[in-house]
């Protein structure tokens, strides 16, 4: 699977509309989102917990409304021709991309937003975006927030997102935990190698690599039958 980092994140700025359509136009089959909530409880598209790197605004993602997260310019941080592109709500997303494309959504920092897993499972349930591998993917790094994701909704594939956390690796215990209720494995590019692909496998679990910049990595990992690549530069693929 070709997966679109927030989009086409190469090319256009993150998590917007420009960057979505790039990334279709680039053959994506799936595009990785990042959801998050605002003070009024609406779900939106944005990485980072503040607004401070990708618009123009200051501040915590928790401490806007709705309205006041569009009133920011999403666009020109990245370069004054995307002017105007605003963080999507989930909402405007799914209207968009949904049935087009493949969607990894991934829950960010859900701690910080009570309520938010029981929010983005009714939205996708309100859609019928509830059954077949192909339509939907839910990821964390919050393993609390998966299990929960996963007793709501049960159909839709898990993948739990590992990055290194000083020398400690993925162990054979914790691949055992997640086939309770995870499908995907998803370890950061650095982690990376043959051996734990190759266990990953061997637990009946597939995986998915984030983010992919350069083409040898992507070569590499296609010789190692990774199911999903996540990259900024889909064309790279």
């Amino acid at each position: 699977m070709k997966i679109g980092h927030r989009g086409a994140a190469g090319y256009c700025p993150e998590n917007t509309f420009a960057s979505f359509n790039k990334a279709l136009d680039l053959g994506v089959d799936y595009l990785e989102i990042d959801v998050q909530m605002t003070k009024d409880g609406e779900l939106v598209v944005i990485h980072d917990t503040t607004v401070n790197r990708t618009t123009n605004g200051k501040g915590k993602v928790k401490d806007y409304t709705l309205k006041e997260i569009q009133n920011l310019d999403a666009g020109s941080w990245f370069d004054f021709k995307f002017a105007g592109e605003k963080i999507p709500s989930l909402s405007e997303f799914l209207d968009e991309f949904a049935g087009k494309v493949g969607i990894l959504l991934e829950l960010k920092k859900p701690s910080l937003y009570p309520q938010i897993v029981e929010k983005t499972a009714e939205e996708l349930i309100k859609r019928k975006l509830i059954t077949g591998e192909n339509q939907m993917i839910v990821q964390s790094f919050d393993r609390d927030s998966l299990k929960r994701f996963h007793e709501l909704l049960p159909s839709i594939p898990i993948g739990v997102l590992v990055k290194n956390s000083g020398v400690k690796m993925i162990t054979n215990k914790d691949l055992r935990s997640f086939t309770k209720y995870v499908s995907y494995v998803n370890p950061k590019i650095t982690m990376v190698n043959k051996r734990l692909i190759k266990r990953i496998h061997h637990h009946g679990l597939k995986t998915i690599i984030w983010t992919v910049k350069k083409k040898n990595d992507v070569m590499t990992l296609k010789e190692l039958h990774v199911e999903g690549i996540i990259t900024d530069f889909p064309d790279l693929c």
